[in-house]
């Protein structure tokens, strides 16, 4: 997710119509559930980084920073968050982890230190609020009690070099104040989770703001004690979601099935995280595929934890009001609800900076700068995209307009035309979602509109 320093944010969209969306109706039950785990509480550890030999009369402002091996309490996921969100780190970021069990340490493994990218835009409340953090990538690492962390910042430009050491100044670049080192633990054990759960396909309508989908429309929410949504046909999806005389329709829909997605209950959110109620943005006109970046070493069956992890490092840590995702998919194929507030619904999340005001943000659990994505993965986002955005008019070969809040690309104002599937790349000069991933995005642009029947 390699990015650069963004301006001030701030984004509003071009109002187009959307489709209409039906109350919910039954849906038929879904596959077995993914191996999923219980609702129990998991831990933040956030340890703060000390210079490192022969840098400690430095203090905070020490180029080399970290901690020496030391034994932890049960953690599966690392990152390392800072005071400032507005400031970058510009380093390098490294840990090593001993496994939990075998006492064996990992070798060093880098951390995406380029995340600011990430995130609610500034003119927003969650983008305001003081409890926000700058951050990095988290870092999935498997089952571990004991860590060892450096990070060492970049060396300053020669010419700034030479002038900071005619003043007296120790050269480089200094790094961001407050770095602490968060270990996560996701809770658990496992548990199966029964696909008989998933009979039902969506709960009462929630409640609804300015520029929601209307009012009585389908949240797409599921009960409170469903694990996953099950899959609909062509046909129950166009009952479900379109109005009964779809003829008053002034254009052809065109809605992809509804694919199967496990909701938050099915891996396990811990509710009481996140902040109370939901924000919505008028329409969904473009989705923005991502990386986590937090690596490719995990099981399927560990996707619950692993998303748990991510849910509190971007809540407890970084100071969000939820996950920043409105999906996530894994290798596997299987799509999971990220922010709460209807998976049917406009919901805002805070993925893309610059660009979230009427989008939706996709994240491919991994790394797919040097790593290719799996087929099933790439076959999920055509299947989410198809549905997500044929609710919403949504041509997912097309193009579409949505207007910058700033960034390195484009300028605060601009109207930006972009892909109805981008990545994130399109909106911000970044690595994300990574160049192996991105370069299949045509080819899941053509699957998603196929799967709508275009």
């Amino acid at each position: 997710m390699r990015g650069f320093l963004a301006s001030s944010v701030g984004v509003t969209c071009a109002a187009a119509l959307a489709l209409p969306l039906a109350l919910p109706a039954p849906a038929q039950a879904g596959p077995s559930a993914v191996t999923s785990e219980t609702s129990v509480p998991g831990s933040t550890q956030s340890l703060p980084l000390v210079p490192l030999s022969g840098d400690r009369a430095l203090g905070a402002a020490a180029p080399e920073q970290g901690l020496d091996r030391r034994d932890a309490r049960p953690f599966s996921l690392v990152g390392v968050i800072w005071d400032d969100p507005g400031s970058e780190l510009r380093g390098r970021v490294q840990v090593r982890t001993r496994a939990a069990g075998t006492g064996h340490w990992s070798g060093w493994q880098d951390v995406d230190t380029h995340n600011h990218e990430h995130g609610a835009d500034p003119d927003t409340a969650e983008g305001a609020s003081r409890r926000v953090r700058g951050a990095t990538a988290p870092l999935w690492v498997g089952a571990s009690d004991g860590v060892e962390v450096r990070v060492d910042a970049d060396k300053a430009p020669r010419d700034r070099q030479e002038g900071e050491e005619r003043a007296g100044a120790a050269p480089g670049t200094p790094l961001p104040r407050g770095l602490h080192l968060e270990l996560i633990d996701p809770g658990g054990p496992p548990g199966r989770v029964d696909g008989s759960a998933a009979d039902r396909a969506g709960g009462a309508p929630g409640a609804t703001r300015a520029g929601s989908v209307r009012a009585g429309a389908s949240d797409g929410a599921p009960a409170a004690d469903d694990t996953e949504l099950g899959p609909l046909s062509q046909e129950e999806t166009e009952r479900q979601y379109l109005p009964a005389d779809s003829a008053a329709l002034r254009v052809t829909p065109y809605i992809g099935a509804r694919p199967r997605i496990i909701t938050r209950k099915g891996w396990g959110a811990n509710e009481k995280l996140r902040e109370r109620g939901f924000v919505y943005t008028k329409k969904v006109k473009a989705a923005f595929v991502h990386h986590t970046a937090s690596g490719n070493n995990y099981s399927c069956s560990q996707v619950p934890s692993v998303i748990r992890s991510i849910y509190r490092y971007h809540v407890v840590s970084s100071g969000w009001r939820d996950i920043g995702y409105n999906f996530l998919v894994d290798k596997c194929g299987n799509i999971f609800e990220g922010r709460a507030g209807g998976v049917a619904k406009a919901v805002l999340g805070a993925h893309t900076l610059g660009f979230n005001t009427n989008s939706m943000g996709i994240a491919v659990l991994g790394s797919f700068q040097n790593t290719k994505p799996t087929d099933a993965s790439l076959k999920a986002i055509a299947r989410l995209t198809a549905w997500k955005l044929g609710l919403y008019g949504g041509n997912p070969r097309g193009k579409t307009y949505l207007k910058s809040g700033g960034g390195n690309l484009y300028r605060k104002g601009k109207n930006v035309r972009l892909n109805v599937i981008s990545g994130h790349r399109d909106g911000f000069a970044t690595e994300c979602p990574g160049r192996l991933l991105y370069g299949k995005l045509g080819s899941a642009r053509k699957t998603a509109a196929r799967y709508q029947g275009r």
